[in-house]
């Protein structure tokens, strides 16, 4: 325990720190529902090396393992009547506990929600079970049977290697095992601090109640920011195609490239029409999905995405406060049949060298414009989401993100957007993940350019038959010396 004492305070001093007071958010309303996010602006980025996953580790044993009065079961039992909830979701750069209740249990409710963050139970037996949760996330859920969460974790792998942002959020597997419970309840001690703490509470609270928030919260030392220095993500060099090797019987493929804009940057929300142009998350606006699924049947989807996107549920929508301050363009082609994933990347990546080329005509900017102004009022339909919105805001320092959406794009043109997709966008120096049973035979076809032919169980339109004739030979530039093939045993190991 001395050693990693010694290792955060050495941390503390070699990154940039600010001190500040803890921060608040309020949303007053109506509503008899309350919903809390208390945010630390800690993440992954800030695990211990040779202890990766401890910032998640620590903040699931806080949300899972009970409070000094109560053990977690207790706490299950005692919100079960209230029909209220508490969850936790740790990032990149923050962690966030989110909760809500009626304002009927409020007063029951805080005193064990703020309990488990001010006054956490840290017993053996907790950490323990939510230990080998951690491990069994990576080794028997992600690595085993979810191969499109694999794709997409192995892209952000590739994208931000030797990165901060380059383990997952849950860290490493012989990092989790290397944590001790005194390591967790030093992590804690060390970074759940005031500075670091940003207290967001929506609904009809009573008068007062922020206040004796900021008060209890205020039992954390008043520590500081450290902010993790991020460097420029590695140069990508043409096609980088790495293929997971695994028992599946479909393949997942994901591919992207780092960009320079966040929603800090006007840009970004140039960025965003074009995106729901290309491939808007779950809908069928996108050329990728009418290209791929629409006319082809290839699969159930194929999206693309201008920042990290995580899905809420089951729903079409993404959740809030996973903000980051690098992101990343992807695109990802939802599992295909074997024989037709080399035509589908080819097709998948065709698109974007037309995107790139030609961009939007007025027609088609204004569509999607339009679109994208409609569509983001439905992000907000909760007031726990209009408040994790709100906190996304705060750290990029915005207005109030959906404000600003509509704002930027009604001042949008066309040339805007074309301008943008010139300065951010790219087909040439491309990363590519993907999840394959039959990863050398794949990779022989891809290395060499071999013809992908596809067949089609019924009969499709003459001008798809045309258009296949070209994407069946369409050139990857594929940089022969960065090709690899890895089993999925292999990552997220160490």
């Amino acid at each position: 325990m001395k050693h990693l004492i010694l290792f955060l305070a050495i941390l503390v001093m070699t990154t940039a720190t600010v001190s500040r007071a803890m921060k608040t958010v309020e949303m007053p309303s109506k509503s008899p529902l309350i919903a809390f996010r208390i945010q630390f602006r800690i993440g992954s980025i800030n695990d211990i090396k040779g202890k990766e996953g401890i910032n998640a580790l620590t903040s699931f044993l806080l949300a899972q393992g009970g409070t000094q009065e109560l053990s977690f079961k207790q706490v299950i039992e005692k919100m079960y009547p209230w029909a209220a909830g508490i969850d936790v979701q740790p990032d990149k750069e923050v962690t966030t506990f989110i909760g809500n209740v009626h304002r009927d249990h409020l007063e029951n409710f805080y005193k064990i929600f703020s309990d488990l963050m001010l006054h956490p139970r840290l017993d053996g037996e907790d950490f323990n079970r939510v230990k080998d949760d951690a491990i069994n996330y990576l080794t028997n859920n992600l690595r085993s049977i979810n191969d499109e969460e694999l794709g997409k974790q192995t892209l952000q792998s590739l994208v931000y290697d030797e990165h901060p942002y380059g383990t997952t959020v849950n860290g490493t597997v012989q990092g989790i095992a290397a944590i001790t419970l005194d390591d967790v309840k030093s992590y804690y001690q060390t970074m759940y601090t005031q500075s670091q703490l940003s207290i967001g509470i929506a609904g009809d609270y009573p008068k007062g109640f922020v206040e004796k928030m900021k008060k209890d919260f205020s039992q954390l030392p008043k520590g500081a920011v450290t902010i993790v220095p991020l460097p420029k993500p590695k140069e990508i060099r043409d096609i980088e195609v790495t293929i997971v090797e695994k028992p599946a019987r479909a393949t997942a493929i994901s591919f992207g490239f780092p960009v320079e804009v966040t929603r800090a940057d006007n840009d970004f929300y140039a960025l965003m029409v074009v995106n729901s142009y290309f491939g808007e998350h779950r809908t069928f606006n996108g050329v990728l999905m009418n290209k791929i699924r629409g006319d082809r049947g290839i699969n159930y989807g194929d999206y693309s995405y201008i920042e990290n996107f995580i899905q809420e549920g089951g729903s079409r929508f993404f959740i809030p406060n996973i903000p980051r301050r690098q992101q990343y363009f992807s695109v990802w082609i939802r599992p295909t049949k074997p024989e037709d994933a080399h035509f589908s990347l080819r097709e998948a990546m065709r698109e974007l060298k037309i995107l790139c080329e030609k961009g939007l005509t007025k027609e088609q900017f204004e569509t999607s414009r339009d679109f994208v102004v409609n569509y983001s009022k439905l992000w907000v339909q909760t007031q726990n989401r209009r408040l994790g919105f709100e906190l996304d805001s705060k750290f990029y320092g915005t207005e109030f993100f959906i404000d600003k959406l509509e704002k930027e794009l009604k001042k949008l043109t066309v040339a805007d957007v074309n301008k943008a997709i010139k300065k951010y966008l790219q087909y040439q120096n491309v990363k590519v993940a993907i999840v394959a049973q039959n990863a050398h035979e794949l990779k022989e076809k891809i290395l060499t350019n071999a013809e992908s032919p596809i067949h089609y169980a019924t009969k499709v339109p003459d001008a798809i038959l045309e258009e296949d004739k070209l994407i069946v030979k369409y050139p990857l530039n594929i940089n022969k010396d960065a090709f690899n093939v890895v089993s999925a045993n292999e990552l997220f190991e160490k």
